[in-house]
């Protein structure tokens, strides 16, 4: 791995000039109810907990979600008369009814997002700042959607509590306090987070993603870090998709220098989302260099590095590139000419011919 402090001294300075993500994704709320978020210290929680035969005791899931958000120093109130600062609602339900609107695109893609056709158990996530809704939602799920039958094929009567204890589980796992604490902008509080030596890596990875969503400077070093941990790497190069084209250099290194097939194969999928994000051009030479190298040796399926090349070839669909026509219309007719039926040329067939597709958008080369 190549010391990455010059780029980081250039990455800090077009951090500091470039907007927070969060900003252009909440425009609506006002200087004032920034300020407000970024200095929130006691939290009044209220929890429902609701079964098809009616509201149950809240309290199992109060205390899971009133720990969690102490865990970040948060200081929690669950009586709605003391002074608060913010009020964090969880709804938790054997079968949801919510059907408030989200999003479309970004945020409403992402599978903590509020999923508009889930009828089974769930719980939702939102706030209130001075008694107003300001639109940020998160659910879990259960893995399971009918809770009767669930509960029947364990042994459980009682279908309302199995769905809610169910959800209990989901609620000490899903990291809903660091989610939220990113909401706030609140980066210190994450920072003390990810320096608590106690704290677990794979929370440390995603407190690091989230901190680079936010164009936090602290974040692109730290996960450089984490690309040095063999159990990890994979996550660090997608987490660093939320740098945005801040990550391109580090990817396109990562890219071209590992040797192991699903780190390459990793760093050339998030080199595509940022391409598909950003439109940086930057992204596509390195992409098209391997794919042009690898169609002067394909004759058989066994000069195929399958993970490698079908990202390769994703990431080139996610930015329209004429320099990328020629190779991919060479690919498509190199592997339909391979008698190969696995799975993985399917894939990558599937792969090449979305791809094409894009890039052709006009059909003057079919």
């Amino acid at each position: 791995m190549k010391t990455w402090l010059p780029i980081f001294t250039i990455l800090a300075l077009i951090l500091c000039l470039t907007p927070p993500d969060t900003d252009a994704r909440r425009t609506h709320l006002s200087a004032e109810q920034k300020a407000k978020l970024e200095k929130v210290q006691t939290v009044y929680v209220n929890v429902l907990a609701l079964t098809e035969r009616g509201r149950r005791d809240p309290a199992p899931l109060l205390a899971i979600v009133k720990q969690r958000l102490e865990e970040l120093g948060y200081t929690v109130v669950t009586d709605r008369q003391q002074p608060h600062d913010v009020e964090f609602k969880v709804k938790c339900e054997e079968r949801k009814t919510w059907t408030g609107t989200t999003r479309a695109g970004g945020d409403a893609e992402l599978p903590d997002a509020p999923a508009r056709l889930w009828k089974g158990p769930a719980c939702l996530f939102t706030y209130y700042l001075d008694g107003q809704d300001l639109g940020w939602y998160k659910e879990v799920r259960t893995p399971f959607e009918d809770a009767l039958a669930a509960a029947k094929a364990v042994g459980v009567s009682d279908a309302g509590q199995y769905a809610l204890d169910q959800l209990a589980e989901q609620l000490k796992t899903y990291d809903f306090p660091v989610a939220v604490t990113a909401e706030w902008g609140q980066i210190d509080r994450l920072l003390a987070l990810l320096n608590d030596p106690s704290t677990h890596k794979v929370r440390k990875l995603k407190i690091l993603s989230v901190l680079s969503q936010m164009n936090a400077d602290e974040a692109l070093p730290r996960l450089t870090e984490f690309l040095k941990d063999k159990d990890l790497e994979q996550e660090a190069i997608t987490a660093l998709a939320g740098a945005g084209a801040e990550s391109i250099p580090i990817l396109i290194d990562l890219f071209r220098t590992a040797t192991q097939p699903e780190i390459k194969a990793a760093a050339a999928k998030t080199l595509g989302h940022v391409a598909a994000t950003t439109s940086d051009p930057r992204t596509i030479p390195p992409l098209l260099e391997y794919l042009k190298h690898t169609l002067t040796r394909i004759r058989t399926s066994e000069d195929i590095d399958f993970p490698v090349l079908t990202e390769v070839v994703w990431a080139l669909g996610k930015l329209r590139d004429e320099r990328s026509i020629e190779p991919m219309a060479k690919l498509q007719e190199k592997i339909w000419l391979i008698h190969d039926n696995s799975e993985e040329m399917q894939a990558l067939r599937e792969a090449t011919n979305w791809t094409y597709k894009q890039l052709d958008l006009d059909g003057h080369l079919s």
